[in-house]
């Protein structure tokens, strides 16, 4: 009994524990205001972490992720705008920081590419459907030569085999 008491015990303190761990995990930032909250919000969910580079801001415990959304709250706060603050972001840690690139020279092959390679699919496709039909009818024909020259063969054999029995059935008349 003392046994389940103690293991109760050590659940119960653990699970307050981890609680209290979590609760300090997470940054507590004041705005003066709802919309400033909403802008902070949407812009560590937009930003891509530098270190982690699949994680937003947000999400990521990297030393240059928390510095990024204190650097964010400092600006909501001054009162930037989204769009001001994405301009900074993108100023200091270039295009990569925000999961939507611009369209310019050098993005540009990440927004064709796609398309190229969906053409180039469909094209192979396509090719490769009509050699498909080319070798069945290729095939066809071949089976149909072979039918034929199958046929020929069984009537020769059938006139053979005739003119056998009727060989034989002349001997023994």
């Amino acid at each position: 009994m003392k046994y389940v008491a103690r293991l109760l015990c050590l659940i119960v303190t653990l699970s307050f524990a981890a609680t209290a761990v979590a609760e300090q995990s997470q940054e507590l930032f004041n705005f003066e205001s709802e919309q400033q909250r909403r802008i902070y919000a949407q812009l560590t969910a937009e930003l891509r972490c530098p270190q982690c580079q699949n994680q937003n801001i947000a999400d990521s415990n990297a030393v240059v992720a928390v510095d990024m959304r204190e650097k964010t709250h400092e600006l909501v706060l001054q009162g930037y705008n989204r769009q001001q603050v994405l301009d900074y972001m993108i100023d200091r840690y270039g295009n990569f920081v925000h999961y939507q690139p611009p369209v310019n020279s050098v993005t540009i092959w990440l927004w064709l590419l796609p398309v190229l390679m969906l053409v180039a699919l469909f094209l192979f496709q396509l090719r490769r459907r009509r050699n498909v039909d080319e070798d069945d009818s290729t095939s066809s024909e071949v089976l149909s030569e072979t039918a034929t020259k199958a046929a020929q063969q069984k009537a020769l054999l059938s006139n053979e085999l005739d003119h056998i029995i009727e060989r034989y059935r002349s001997k023994k008349l």
